[in-house]
């Protein structure tokens, strides 16, 4: 028996910031982009978690990522 694996807010976060460092994603583009950079099976999930805390298919990967810190400045 296969067993799912439950994606918390801040995994998403984290693979969503990797990729976007990685040049893979765009902070542009639409969070439905992360879908191919996760299981298929894993994807409604990920969808539900998302819906819970508020966020948007439509949102963009920036939204998404949470504040970063520029050191820098």
């Amino acid at each position: 028996m296969l067993q799912s694996v439950r994606y918390s807010l801040g995994t998403i976060q984290d693979e969503a910031r990797h990729l976007v460092d990685a040049g893979i994603l765009s902070r542009l583009q639409p969070i439905r982009s992360l879908c191919k950079h996760f299981p298929t099976q894993e994807w409604n999930w990920i969808e539900q978690e998302l819906e819970l805390n508020d966020y948007s298919l439509r949102d963009r990967i920036g939204d998404l990522m949470a504040q970063e810190i520029w050191t820098n400045d």
